[in-house]
């Protein structure tokens, strides 16, 4: 096997990053918050057709900011755009970010998915509570964190199941970590037809997501194009990732991790990058590794993103957990009725 998990099998196997996440159970939604030790190096992959964003020009390689403190992933729509202000006063609370003429700013890319119509009360009033969200989520950043049904995954849906935020690692030969952190709310399927069996299985380690690997055989109609609502409207779903890698890495070369991290969304979901879904990648390259590959280790690095990735995706919808007001059953409730 080329890969091997990390120690906790999460994207903070990745030295110098750190997770939170906060949710709020009656509003079925929830912010996740990546803070990074130093600031790092980034870069972004927007495929799916309709994604919200915050902060994400400035990652363009031509442009002059291409280090971030933290990464933000949140529920909401457009209203969990306000997350990253929340980070933001936290890591400034702190005395982090970029000094400019006296002042500490902090430098927070955010994306967000679409889980308004999941059940949750959203009646918050005049203004929504994701700067709160995201303050909280950042405060409790640490190593370890949960995955399912928390943080930005709190109300995600896939095409008939609850979706989550899922994680996953690996330690490449060459002692290179990379890990991925992803909150999967895909219109399209992370399982085969309706059966438990995950697209993402031939990537799976250790039984990380149920070890059923694929069916055999595949059901007669295991393409047919499934959906989680009856219309597809623009901007009703959206898969939000981040990929990182203690690797140093150029800012070109942050890009290229980020667009083989989609690799991963098309490994593990049904259809994907649709005009419904927003999907999107953040790459992170720490550096703190000291290796700087070469091509044939570039090449290695990719698809170990690509690994990650569909395993975190796979990971995510497996760790979900029920809830009152559900509209979608879990993987388990699934596997359960599957015998």
């Amino acid at each position: 096997m080329p890969f091997k998990p990390g120690p906790t099998n999460l994207i903070t196997d990745v030295a110098g990053l750190n997770v939170g996440n906060a949710q709020d159970e009656k509003l079925k939604s929830g912010v996740t918050a990546l803070l990074c030790d130093k600031p790092t190096i980034a870069s972004v992959q927007v495929l799916g057709g309709a994604p919200g964003t915050r902060e994400t020009d400035l990652l363009e390689p031509h442009n002059a900011v291409g280090q971030v403190h933290a990464v933000v992933l949140s529920g909401g729509s457009a209203f969990g755009l306000d997350a990253a202000s929340g980070v933001q006063a936290y890591l400034r609370e702190q005395g982090r970010g970029f000094e400019i003429g006296g002042f500490r700013v902090p430098i927070v890319p955010a994306a967000i998915l679409f889980d308004l119509p999941n059940g949750g009360d959203k009646n918050w009033g005049r203004y929504p509570p994701y700067r709160e969200l995201g303050f909280e989520a950042a405060r409790a950043a640490r190593r370890d964190f949960a995955i399912g049904t928390a943080g930005a995954g709190t109300g995600a849906l896939t095409a008939g199941l609850k979706g989550g935020l899922g994680s996953a690692s690996a330690v490449l030969e060459n002692g290179v970590t990379v890990g991925a952190l992803v909150a999967a709310n895909p219109t399209g399927s992370v399982t085969v037809h309706q059966t438990p069996h995950f697209w993402a299985a031939p990537f799976e380690i250790g039984g990380e997501f149920g070890g059923l690997g694929l069916p055999h055989p595949m059901p007669e109609r295991a393409t047919d194009v499934l959906r989680k609502h009856a219309g597809a409207e623009a901007g009703a779903n959206t898969t939000i990732g981040i990929v990182a890698t203690d690797a140093a890495l150029t800012r070109p070369e942050a890009r290229r991790l980020a667009i083989a991290a989609h690799d991963g969304l098309a490994r593990a979901i049904w259809p994907v990058h649709t005009p419904a879904d927003g999907d999107l990648v953040f790459a992170l390259a720490t550096g703190s590794s000291g290796v700087a590959p070469a091509n044939d280790s570039m090449v290695n690095l990719c698809a170990a993103v690509t690994a990650v990735m569909a395993r975190a995706i796979a990971r995510a919808v497996w760790a979900a957990t029920p809830a009152p007001g559900d509209r979608f059953p879990t993987w388990s409730m699934r596997r359960a009725a599957s015998g």
